[in-house]
């Protein structure tokens, strides 16, 4: 057993890697682009989700890292591959900054591993990949949104803030007054609000308490993702 360690240390210290030992990085670094690319698929939030871009970022990491070890110690190898790769460019437009951060997440990967530092790619992969997995999840530094865009109409004689002010303390965290203007000859108010309500508001009970404080005038309540202003 000693024998076999020392044998594999030896393979491991020269350097140059031998043919092994590139298939072996390149199934290591393949895997962990592999699970890279699930964390992406997990956390994505938007509306353009490829799978040819998730493709890509194994493809991204796992050449990364064959690269690296090709031109390890072999300064003119390197150099004709950094003036190669400066002659190409990125044909697709990335749907959302975050896709560049993780494009830069496979190929930090996959230097890691191209450098044979096995067990520091096996230790800090997972762990980077948890941390963006957590903020992902836990939606955090998310914008204050508004869950709801709410137009309704009083009599020019009606003061919409001393009406509409107590309702705002019982169902919404956040009212935004977004627009006034007058309308039927100057007869009505039309106001627009951007609602964050309460998590467990009752929408119908909302309703009931607007029909009463704008006597039964027009309310349209519409969910929305528009931002409120801090």
């Amino acid at each position: 057993m000693t024998d076999l360690l020392s044998s594999l240390e030896e393979y491991l210290s020269t350097d140059m890697p031998q043919p092994l030992e590139v298939v072996g990085a390149m199934l290591l670094s393949f895997a962990l682009n592999l699970f890279i690319a699930y964390i992406y698929r997990s956390t994505y939030k938007g509306t353009r989700y490829s799978q040819d871009f998730v493709q890509t970022l194994i493809m991204i990491g796992t050449i990364t890292t064959i690269l690296i070890m090709v031109v390890r110690g072999n300064a003119g190898i390197a150099f004709g591959m950094f003036a190669a790769f400066s002659m190409i460019r990125f044909r697709r437009n990335l749907g959302q900054a975050r896709d560049l951060g993780f494009v830069f997440f496979a190929m930090a990967v996959g230097m890691v591993v191209g450098a044979r530092l096995y067990l520091e790619s096996v230790i800090v992969t997972p762990l980077v990949a948890a941390l963006l997995y957590g903020i992902a999840k836990k939606d955090a530094f998310a914008p204050r949104r508004a869950s709801h865009l709410l137009m309704l109409r009083m009599t020019s004689d009606m003061s919409f803030e001393e009406r509409l002010d107590p309702i705002w303390d019982e169902f919404a965290d956040r009212a935004q007054l977004l627009s006034v203007r007058s309308a039927q000859a100057g007869m009505m108010t039309e106001l627009r609000y951007g609602l964050q309500l309460k998590t467990d508001v009752q929408v119908s009970q909302l309703m009931e308490r607007l029909q009463i404080a704008c006597g039964n005038n027009r309310i349209v309540l519409t969910p929305t993702g528009s931002e409120l202003d801090v």
